[in-house]
């Protein structure tokens, strides 16, 4: 019962303090992306290391540990993942507490060249997330990226690039347990960055994104290092 009572009270902690979160303080997300191709297989792996931060640095936000198992059809050009994450949530301010979320989930990945210089990449992300205190919950995503190489016409060694990209969230449910419901509209994200090329393998990317919830809106910087392998 005492478990019960503790796990109450640190999720109303959480939620009151989300809804008391600095709107005008930017943040930071600090993120390592990785793909790898089996040899001569159309099988592979990809993931992400993610640590976000409220404030820069000083006070987490999540850190995420995300991987999965790639399969490419032949002459398909698209890329499907089954995959695992697990994300651990801080709460905005001085309270250490945490909350914790598994989640697996499916994804397809479907890139576009449009002309000479723009690269298309269309996300469609489905997910079931195991959230501390809540009932069972999914949820669907779409994502949009635009890269264009500016001083090349192509994606190659010392391109650099611009980067943009806007993600929809969207709740498969609105009762999360206990009486308590969100709404079917969850978060949106619109980036905007610059990227460098080093070589076929690596690549790395600065940016400023906004992200809005249904309870408030905030800037990150983003850095990002995008490894393949």
């Amino acid at each position: 019962m005492k478990q019960v009572l503790l796990l109450i009270s640190l999720l109303v902690v959480f939620f009151t303090s989300n809804a008391q979160v600095d709107q005008s303080q930017t943040g930071a997300w600090y993120m390592y992306f990785y793909n790898h191709q089996f040899k001569n297989s159309q099988f592979g792996i990809q993931g992400d290391l993610q640590y976000r931060d409220w404030q820069g640095l000083g006070d987490m936000e999540q850190l995420l540990l995300r991987s999965g198992f790639t399969y490419t059809p032949k002459d398909s050009g698209i890329m499907f993942t089954l995959g695992y994450a697990n994300i651990t949530t801080g709460v905005y301010g001085d309270n250490d507490d945490t909350v914790n979320e598994n989640r697996i989930y499916q994804e397809a990945l479907i890139p576009q060249k449009l002309g000479n210089r723009f690269y298309i990449t269309h996300r469609f992300r489905y997910e079931q997330r195991f959230n501390e205190g809540q009932d069972f919950r999914t949820r669907y995503r779409y994502n949009l990226f635009l890269n264009i190489p500016i001083n090349k016409k192509e994606l190659t060694a010392n391109a650099i690039y611009a980067a943009l990209y806007n993600e929809l969230f969207i709740n498969g449910q609105e009762d999360i347990g206990d009486g308590r419901t969100v709404e079917l509209f969850d978060r949106n994200r619109t980036y905007l960055g610059m990227g460098y090329v080093l070589n076929s393998k690596i690549r790395f990317q600065l940016g400023w994104m906004n992200q809005k919830t249904t309870n408030w809106g905030k800037g990150q910087l983003q850095f990002s290092m995008h490894h393949n392998f």
